[in-house]
Order: C-alpha cells, then sequence, then structure tokens
C-alpha cells in the first residue's frame, strides 16, 4: 500500500484497544475499469487492473462474535457489530454496512462467527470511482476467513464478496470482487462471469494511465444507488424483452437467458445493433446500445493490448467513454471536461 505506515498502524491499533498490539495484516487494492462499464452484471467480460493504493486493516481475533472497527479517517465513526446471520443494514451509504456485508455472508455460508478488533486505513479516496468499498468489504472478508480457517481461492472468495455486497443495496456485479482479490501487478485483468474466471494481460512497460480526480462523488447511497439499480433493471428488461422477440419469431432454438446467450445466437455485433434498432426504442435502446458495443470494445481492446497498440487502446477507451456519456447518461459535466482537457493535452 502507497501510503500506509505499519508503524503507524501497529501505534493506532494500541491507542485503540487498549495497548494491545495486532496480529494479522490484510489488504485489498482499488480498481479502474480501462473498458467495460456496467458490463459484469450483465455477465460480459470486463478489463479493468488494480492500483497501489487500497485499505488495510490491522487486526486482532477475538475469542467471541464481536467485531470492532476503528477508522483512522475520522470521517468515519467506530463501527462495533456481531457477526452473524441476523446482521442488518444501517443503510444511507453508512460505511459499516460494507464490513458487515461481508460478516454476514462468511456467517450464513461457512458459518464463521468468530469476530476481531481492527484499524482501518487507506490511501483509496473515498467515493472517487475507485471501489474504495469493495475493497473494504474484500479486506474485511480476507479477515474473517484467515481467523476462521475457510480456505477460499481468491475467485471463489470474490464470488461471495459481490454476493455479500448486494446487502448494502447496490445490485452491483463481480468486477470489483474480482479484481481487487486477484488482480496481478503489472497487468491488465480480463474478467469473464458466470463461471467467474481471469486472464491477466502484461500492460506495456512504457504506457501509463492517468486517474484524475473530476470533483464529482460517485456515492453508491442514495439517488445515485438507486440509478444505478435502475440501470441494472433496464438492462434486465431490454434482455427478456428481446429474447422473447428472437424466440416468437423463430430465430432460435432455445430461449437466450444472458446477454452471452443472446449475443452468441445472433452472430455479429452489427446483427445484434441492428435488433435492437428494429424493436427497442428510447432509452431502452440507449442502453442495449451501449452495452453491446462495450462489449465489442472489451475484446478489441484486449487484442489492442496483448499487441501494445497504444493508440487503438485510447480511441477504445474514449468510444467507451462517449458511450457511457451519451447512452447510458452516466458521466458529468467535469468529468466530460477532463477527458477533453486530457485530449487536448497529449493523451
Amino acid at each position: 500500500a502507497v501510503g500506509v505506515d505499519t508503524a503507524a498502524l501497529a501505534e493506532a491499533f494500541a491507542a485503540a484497544f487498549d495497548g494491545r498490539t495486532p496480529t494479522h495484516r490484510v489488504h485489498a487494492p482499488g480498481r479502474v475499469n480501462l473498458v467495460g462499464e456496467h458490463l459484469d452484471y450483465n455477465d460480459l467480460p470486463v478489463l479493468p487492473m488494480a492500483l497501489q493504493r487500497g485499505i488495510t486493516l490491522a487486526l486482532r481475533p477475538k475469542d467471541d462474535e464481536t467485531v470492532r472497527l476503528v477508522n483512522l479517517d475520522p470521517a468515519y465513526p467506530p463501527v462495533t457489530f456481531e457477526v452473524g446471520v441476523g446482521l442488518e443494514p444501517d443503510g444511507g451509504g453508512a460505511w459499516g454496512d460494507y464490513p458487515k456485508a461481508a460478516a454476514r455472508e462468511l456467517a450464513r455460508r461457512f458459518a464463521v462467527y468468530r469476530g476481531f478488533d481492527a484499524v482501518v486505513a487507506s490511501d483509496l479516496p473515498p467515493a472517487a470511482g475507485l471501489s474504495s468499498s469493495s475493497a473494504l468489504t474484500n479486506a474485511v472478508g480476507l479477515a474473517l476467513c484467515e481467523i476462521g480457517l475457510v480456505g477460499l481461492d481468491p475467485l471463489a472468495l470474490a464470488g461471495v464478496m459481490a454476493t455479500a455486497e448486494r446487502f448494502t443495496g447496490t445490485m452491483g456485479g463481480g468486477m470489483d470482487q474480482a479484481v481487487t482479490l486477484a488482480g496481478r501487478r503489472g497487468h491488465a485483468a480480463r474478467i469473464d462471469f458466470r463461471p467467474l474466471r481471469v486472464r491477466h494481460l502484461l500492460v506495456p512497460e512504457d504506457w501509463r494511465f492517468v486517474v484524475a480526480d473530476s470533483g464529482v462523488r460517485a456515492e453508491k447511497s442514495g439517488p445515485a444507488q438507486a440509478a444505478y439499480n435502475q440501470r441494472r433493471s433496464e438492462c434486465a428488461e431490454v434482455l427478456e424483452s428481446l429474447c422473447l422477440v428472437l424466440a416468437r419469431d423463430g430465430h432460435v432454438d432455445e430461449l437466450p437467458r444472458s446477454y452471452p446467450e443472446l449475443l452468441r445466437a445472433v452472430g455479429t455485433t452489427q446483427a445484434v445493433l441492428a435488433l435492437g434498432e428494429e424493436y427497442l426504442e428510447g432509452a431502452l435502446l440507449k442502453r442495449f446500445r451501449h452495452v453491446v458495443s462495450e462489449a465489442a470494445r472489451v475484446e478489441e481492446a484486449r487484442d489492442a493490448l496483448m499487441v501494445a497498440d497504444i493508440m487503438a487502446f485510447g480511441d477504445l477507451m474514449n468510444a467507451s467513454h462517449g458511450s457511457l456519456r451519451t447512452d447510458f447518461l452516466v458521466s458529468s459535466g467535469p468529468l466530460d471536461r477532463l477527458v477533453a482537457l486530457a485530449l487536448e493535452g497529449g493523451a
């Protein structure tokens, strides 16, 4: 972790918990998604990479079910709860809901009930679109698995944590959990779903990605959470209606039940987009157009990365942003301006 001082963590732990010393330390990084936005919950591949920054916990197991968390950022008050299947979210974007999410799901699936004391440190800015919430969930999940003697490999744990985080009310996919648990230094991650699998793609040594702050907070609660969940519902509605059209008109022998099945049944990207143009309109057509075109961009971006074609890769990132801005309506004025300034500056 770039900005986490382990000695300072130990001192903070002692100050918070009666002079005791931590026995374990876990770390989960944040992430940026290069190409493949809003595809994971549609079971389509994505291409993110983990960051050098993340969430670190210094902890000491306990002999009871209680978890006590002290965040080094004073903006986040201490959190205490008992590990168990009866946990309920506080709501309203409470930071403690993410540790609770991990604890509840691991208790439900693996009868994990042992608690711990921990201090939480982060060099990852919150609400910046860098998956600090999933990193926190994953870090607590790693801690509970370690002290509860649950032997899950990174991808298996990622699947559990993806389900767990829906406890907070955001109906996300599994990209964030997978890349923060299974990412590899110097590589992007091509992630596929159902089944979850990761292929590591080496990033050329002379490539540099700039992560810039737009100043707009990417909250995961309230209206932002509702808008995110609405996009997922819209994508599901489009999938169902188009699959029924294909079955009704005799174009398929078996009803597709996922976006990958729909794309395979129809064929080329152009044919799938034409199907949408014929049967959809308005917002639903726009959402569908983004999903289908973004899925194609992921494949092209993978190819560009493998042959170190930086111009092609950059063009795909620009096209992804344009689609998110005009068809998915999830950009913002400051972000659009940042993109424009970067391009003017030679990116």
